[in-house]
């Protein structure tokens, strides 16, 4: 993974404060990644996002992996305590998000409109800035809910229902607006279109803004999340005679309020990180594929391979990162494997990822034939591998080499079935300590000023540690590190082990 080398001129002076939204659980691989890939600093997590800062331009950051959404941060701070004020002393408080340093906002502004001016390439981009420090105090006041159209109400009320869910994952909240991943030619036009749009905004006087809220938590059973985001609203065109518009703005600005922590951010780009041009059957989410493949250590001319393969989308990932290995993907399933073709044709790696198609526990290679093996084992209604999950990683044993590595993907049950095979094993997980992390902190710590900034720590440390002097599971195979993430509804597993010796020994 390259680190962030942006050309001269071409970086925000002196870095820029940045967040992403992460699934529950990827927050330790976006963090690796944002170190690796863009040299950032000031590393820091709350569950569901990482905080950064970096000089890395937006081509750079257009290529984070593990991360479902981009933000330049605008404001970080401690959260409204819903549980002891009357509502009007809480609405005045989120008044104050903008009113009591409204510099924050303009300094985030400034940057912004930096970044986008340093677009050289043309990237898609979800906003282009205009003159936002022109004042025209009051007279835009009576804008924000008066003139909304029937669609744009209908709008509103389907991200509020959304904003409401407790609980959910920060991919499932924040996707709804966005576009899906499309092919080179949508994208290109689009890109287009926003480079248009930039050179109209240039030429108007006032900046045209939106706000993205959600309330979850206390404050989102006592406010609506339209409620909210129209008193910050009108907050933001008193204070800076920006004009709503809530259709086609220029400027969209994203507030997240709960029990933890008050959020806002300007959203970087409009097609989430997530969204992939280069996928087009979608089948396990790729920043779940992304964080499996980084974990494998694969290198130049490793034979990597996935006998489960499904629509492929973990060689899909393994190879656009790492082109350099020799990738195999196998399925019993025909309609599998036509849409994992389909998918290899449309990302251009056709020639890179050879698919069989043959079962898992009959696979027609030689035993210790094998570097690095990557699978999303099968889960769900329409699979139940139940006990047979043993006789599949003893044919996976079989033809990985001594020293080899195997990720997968594991169900709750599966999970706890290898466990209990193989002894206790506590993984790590989104809320729990991330032990691989060299200055891991809970980013509790607004405008890094106060002392909630804490090194996590755990009874649970000891077992996210590498797992040599655990007992076997099965055969030769060590367990490694295990990280419980979100997949929507559900949770899952990923785990790594690693061969110690022949099998059968």
């Amino acid at each position: 993974m390259a680190t962030a080398r942006a050309e001269p001129g071409s970086r925000p002076a002196g870095g820029a404060r940045f967040f992403c939204t992460a699934g529950r659980g990827l927050e330790p691989f976006l963090m690796r990644e944002v170190r690796a890939r863009l040299a950032a600093t000031q590393v820091e997590y709350i569950s569901g996002k990482v905080f950064f800062t970096t000089c890395s331009d937006l081509n750079m950051l257009k290529k984070l992996k593990s991360a479902e959404r981009l933000f330049l941060l605008i404001k970080k701070q401690f959260p409204f305590t819903a549980s002891s004020l009357s509502k009007g002393k809480i609405l005045n408080e989120v008044q104050q998000l903008v009113n009591d340093d409204p510099g924050s906002w303009l300094d985030a502004i400034s940057t912004w409109k930096n970044l986008l001016e340093l677009d050289v390439n043309g990237e898609e981009l979800s906003q282009r800035v205009a003159n936002p420090l022109k004042r025209k105090v009051g007279e835009n006041e009576s804008i924000i809910a008066k003139k909304l159209k029937t669609e744009e109400m209908q709008k509103i009320e389907e991200n509020n229902r959304e904003c409401q869910l407790e609980e959910q994952t920060e991919e499932d909240a924040l996707e709804q607006r966005g576009s899906t991943a499309g092919g080179d030619k949508l994208e290109k036009e689009d890109t287009q279109k926003e480079a248009e749009k930039a050179a109209d905004t240039h030429s108007q006087k006032d900046l045209t803004f939106r706000v993205s809220c959600r309330c979850s938590g206390t404050i989102g059973k006592v406010f609506t999340a339209q409620e909210v985001g129209r008193i910050i609203g009108i907050a933001l065109m008193k204070q800076f005679g920006w004009k709503a518009d809530l259709r086609n703005p220029n400027l969209e600005i994203f507030v997240h309020l709960n029990d933890i922590y008050t959020v806002a951010g300007i959203p970087v780009f409009r097609v989430p990180l997530a969204s992939r041009t280069y996928i087009r059957t979608a089948g396990l989410r790729s920043t779940i594929a992304w964080a499996m493949a980084s974990l494998a250590e694969i290198k130049v001319g490793t034979f990597v391979l996935d006998p489960m393969c499904g629509l492929g989308t973990i060689l899909l990932e393994a190879a656009k990162e790492w082109p350099d290995g020799y990738y195999v993907g196998a399925d019993v399933s025909d309609s599998q494997l036509l849409g994992a073709c389909d998918n290899l044709k449309a990302a251009g790696l056709n020639d890179k990822i050879e698919l069989l198609k043959v079962s898992v526990i009959e696979l027609p290679l030689p035993s210790e034939s094998v570097d690095i093996i990557i699978s999303d084992i099968p889960f769900g209604k329409k699979f139940k591998l139940g006990k047979d999950i043993k006789i599949i990683l003893q044919e996976m044993e079989r033809v990985l080499r001594v020293g080899g590595i195997i990720v997968l993907l594991l169900s709750q049950d599966h999970h706890r079935l290898l466990t209990d095979c193989g002894g206790s094993y506590v993984p790590l997980d989104s809320k729990g300590s991330h032990t691989d992390e060299p200055a891991v902190k809970k980013c509790l710590n607004p405008d890094k000023k106060t002392a909630l900034s804490e090194k996590v720590t755990s009874s649970r440390e000891a077992g996210n540690q590498e797992c040599s002097d655990k007992m076997l599971p099965f055969g030769s195979l060590v367990p490694g590190k295990c990280y419980e993430v979100s997949l929507g509804k559900t949770n899952a597993f990923i785990c790594k082990y690693k061969k110690s010796s022949p099998s059968g020994l």
